[in-house]
């Protein structure tokens, strides 16, 4: 008789599989809708807290430094993401500031706490308080997070920028770079493994 833990679920259509390890490279597909059901994972859960603690102290550096500092006659201005923020407030831009501020800020924030919180009890096999709840939460807030967007925006611009101004990238644009790749790591990852991995604690 198979456990819970043995079996897979089509998230698309519902069709029931056994689960098997799978090498690595290699991606289960449900057989009725073509759907992605399981992808080995190449990074272990240790090495998965590594990286979003990582990507936490990046995301410090990123939003606490200046992102580039541009100068024009003997004169220069530098501006972290939330003096843009702050500014296209106080230019009248109150819907831009707030989108700007929620997808760059809170919610990539909220998705490397939730991550870290679910990643720091599987260490040890087990699954932290409210886990079915933070899953859900990484599923909804994952579409959200549009870091990658902004780094190519501000590319744009900067090499715009470059033709009037004097242009000197700042810490933050370099760690939004280095964040833009630790998302596209863990974009390759598939949080839904941990379902597989822990174990409810026994009361």
């Amino acid at each position: 008789m198979h456990t819970a833990q043995d079996l897979i679920v089509c998230e698309h259509c519902d069709s029931v599989y056994r689960r098997r390890t799978l090498a690595r490279g290699e991606v289960a597909d449900c057989a009725v809708c073509g759907a992605v059901l399981d992808r080995h994972q190449w990074v272990s859960v240790d090495g998965q807290f590594a990286l979003i603690v990582t990507a936490f102290i990046v995301f410090v550096i990123a939003n606490v430094s200046p992102i580039v500092t541009l100068g024009l006659s003997g004169m220069s201005a530098a501006t972290t993401l939330w003096g843009a923020v702050i500014a296209m407030w106080n230019d009248g831009a109150q819907i831009v500031a707030f989108l700007s501020a929620m997808t760059l800020f809170f919610f990539p924030l909220s998705q490397i706490l939730i991550f870290g919180w679910v990643l720091w009890f599987a260490r040890s096999g087990r699954r932290a308080p409210w886990f079915a709840q933070a899953m859900t939460a990484l599923v909804s807030v994952k579409p959200w997070s549009m870091i990658e967007v902004f780094m190519l925006g501000t590319l744009v611009a900067v090499v715009k920028a470059h033709t009037y101004f004097d242009v000197v990238p700042g810490a933050g644009i370099w760690a939004f770079g280095v964040l833009t790749l630790l998302i596209t790591v863990f974009s390759s990852l598939d949080p839904r493994e941990l379902w597989t991995l822990t174990r409810e604690d026994k009361a």
